[in-house]
């Protein structure tokens, strides 16, 4: 039914009909195009008094926190005040009290300030929290590893972390490098899996010369079980004084440097092991072979 020049003769008739569409669980929109009332204020009309169908309405999982910030705002809180009590963005805090009046201020700059700190501190512990929870689950995916398993994952480590030869300079040695303790400790499970005698193993601290060395040279050693003085000379790297290091404080322990002995056809091996993985995922892919 089409209604020229926004003139609705027979209302009572369109209201009717809209009524019953209502009912059997219209929205507006669908309202609008059924009877085709384009008029904002007629079709609010034609509808008035009968509630919007349940799946229309939006979900109501923040309405507890929209009550309460409207309920600061009557009592005379900024936007900042409630963003700080309620741990919530200021973009919400907007949306939901913006047909509010403005309140006179309150409380001092200091106080707001406080206000605000607490509420990003609120905010940033249950972003925390999230972040935790997320990687616990992710943790759990993983479960037991099976020697395959972790014998794959440690021909990728190597290969992404290790000394690797070059055409261009022949390097056929085991050597790997890392500061991630948790690392280390994946590295020396698959060395033990390939049966790598510990006796093989070299270990070398490197770190820069302003840190607490003696104290990094425990660290590595307590790791990977052996006495400090069995620890090959520590390399120390040169400080730039213009460069701003991040990597201070207590828990910088600078990197743990692991050779094994006699370690060329064991690295040949990884090399081809590394070339079968990326054979399996590209047959033919010979462009890393070195």
């Amino acid at each position: 039914m089409a209604h020229s020049h926004g003139k609705y003769a027979d209302f009572e008739g369109l209201r009717e009909r809209a009524v019953a569409l209502r009912r059997q669980g219209y929205s507006l929109r669908q309202i609008r195009n059924e009877l085709q009332v384009h008029n904002k204020e007629i079709l609010q009309r034609l509808v008035e008094g009968e509630p919007p169908p349940e799946w229309t309405k939006r979900p109501r999982a923040k309405d507890d926190l929209r009550e309460r910030a409207r309920e600061l705002r009557r009592q005379g809180w900024t936007y900042n005040q409630i963003q700080a009590e309620l741990g919530c963005s200021k973009s919400s805090v907007s949306l939901w009290v913006r047909d509010l009046p403005s309140p006179e201020p309150k409380c001092t700059p200091e106080e707001q300030r406080a206000r605000m700190n607490a509420g990003l501190a609120r905010l940033r512990t249950s972003q925390e929290q999230e972040r935790q929870a997320t990687k616990e689950a992710a943790a759990a995916d993983i479960g037991a590893l099976s020697d395959r398993e972790l014998f794959i994952a440690g021909v990728a480590l190597y290969w992404a972390e290790g000394q690797k030869s070059k055409p261009y300079q022949r390097r056929e040695a085991v050597l790997f490098v890392n500061s991630d303790p948790a690392v280390i400790r994946v590295y020396l499970a698959w060395l033990d899996l390939l049966g790598v005698a510990r006796e093989r193993l070299r270990f070398r601290v490197m770190i820069h010369e302003t840190a607490d060395v003696a104290g990094a040279e425990r660290y590595w050693a307590d790791l990977v079980g052996i006495d400090t003085p069995t620890l090959q000379s520590t390399t120390l790297k040169k400080h730039n004084p213009k460069t701003v290091r991040k990597n201070t404080g207590d828990g910088y322990y600078g990197c743990l440097v692991i050779r094994v002995l006699q370690g060329a056809e064991l690295y040949r091996r990884i090399e081809g092991w590394w070339y079968g993985i990326v054979g399996a995922v590209r047959p033919g892919d010979l462009s890393n072979r070195t």
